[in-house]
């Protein structure tokens, strides 16, 4: 199989498992799903980071930015008080710190990022969905 092709048949199953998730609607799922993303994004950032693929990265790291982006939006500062407006804080800190990584190649600000969305995503995760609903 050529590369192009492989590429191609792992953008459409990615797309496929993507629609698949978001189709449940459920929201604790989505916010997983993001978590699991940025978290994607950064490892492949530092991939091609270490491979001197410079573009590539940039554009992965950008992408994780976005996707912290979707998490800063989706919290509620007025109904989540003090916790939201943390969990508003700490995403802030780490799309700066990602942005850094991208200008400085820095692969220890990309692990330190990643170990915050890990963090977080782990105490995400131990909520049942029922609760987070």
């Amino acid at each position: 199989m050529k590369a192009q092709s492989a590429r191609h048949y792992a953008k459409t199953y990615n797309q496929v498992a993507l629609q698949s998730g978001l189709d449940g609607g459920d929201p604790h799922r989505l916010v997983q799903m993001l978590f699991d993303g940025a978290l994607e994004k950064i490892a492949v950032a530092k991939g091609h980071l270490e491979r001197g693929h410079i573009p590539e990265k940039g554009h992965n790291i950008g992408w994780a930015i976005s996707i912290i982006e979707g998490l800063t939006t989706s919290l509620d500062l007025d109904a989540g008080g003090s916790i939201a407006q943390n969990l508003f804080d700490l995403y802030d800190y780490m799309k700066r710190r990602l942005l850094e990584a991208n200008m400085t190649n820095d692969p220890a600000a990309l692990d330190e990022v990643a170990g915050l969305l890990r963090e977080i995503k782990s105490a995400w995760d131990a909520i049942a969905p029922e609760r987070a609903a």
